[in-house]
């Protein structure tokens, strides 16, 4: 089934004013591809400078609170992304499960509050190298999705996100076979909840994605885009991504 793909930037703590210019170079980019939906996930600090600029790019937060509003010192709200002009927001990174003990519950919480408040919603998932070697993966990460799924789950607002945390950020990346498994168990298990709707979902590969391997990633059948983290920093880097897909 044909799924529209998408191509997402996370900038992650990288980001001040001058670097709106590359927002500039990306959105000209998309332009040029519309065939594929392109977003950026931007630090909050930029993103209502980011969305008068960014053309058909969608912009989003990197993280919501699962609370519409509240005593929550440092964290932003589904409410508050969408008053700023974001339209997406990024849920269940793989750093933000680590470094601030966010559960797949929480998660899905949090991916609840995004849609409630009008964005769409990526979730991320993947495992560590620890789960991979022992060769659990796959059963892992899908246990990991249907805990991290909220109720009402749908392909009209929901992606989903693969990101083996191994391969992040260190130039190593699963076999083209271990990726094309991985994506066919998550839409077999997106299946055993949502039904036939698990064939319109969009399933991203992200994990050390470049310009190089993007085309064989891109091309396998249930890889519907890619997430990607150093590579959407700057144009240049970021654009045979966009190309490939």
């Amino acid at each position: 089934m044909q799924r529209r793909p998408l191509i997402a930037g996370n900038w992650k703590m990288n980001g001040l004013a001058a670097h709106l210019e590359e927002v500039d170079a990306i959105a000209a980019l998309a332009a040029e591809k519309p065939t594929v939906d392109v977003a950026l996930f931007l630090p909050a600090t930029l993103i209502a400078r980011a969305v008068p600029r960014a053309g058909v790019v969608a912009i989003g937060g990197q993280d919501v609170h699962g609370e519409t509003h509240g005593a929550f010192t440092g964290n932003v709200s589904a409410a508050m992304l969408h008053d700023v002009g974001a339209t997406a927001v990024l849920v269940g990174h793989s750093e933000r499960r680590t470094y601030h003990g966010e559960t797949s519950p929480d998660v899905a919480i949090k991916a609840a509050q995004g849609h409630a408040h009008g964005l769409s919603v990526v979730l991320c998932v993947g495992e560590d190298a620890a789960v991979r070697n022992e060769g659990k993966a796959e059963q892992w990460v899908s246990d990991q999705l249907l805990a991290s799924l909220p109720a009402d789950a749908d392909p009209e607002w929901l992606t989903i996100a693969y990101e083996p945390i191994w391969a992040i950020g260190t130039g190593v990346i699963p076999t083209i076979d271990e990726i094309a498994a991985m994506h066919g168990a998550l839409r077999s298990a997106l299946r055993g909840v949502i039904g036939d709707k698990a064939d319109t979902m969009r399933i991203l590969y992200g994990g050390s994605v470049t310009g190089d391997n993007a085309p064989d990633i891109l091309g396998l059948d249930d890889v519907d885009g890619a997430l990607v983290g150093g590579a959407s920093l700057t144009a240049a880097k970021f654009a045979p991504i966009i190309a490939a897909a």
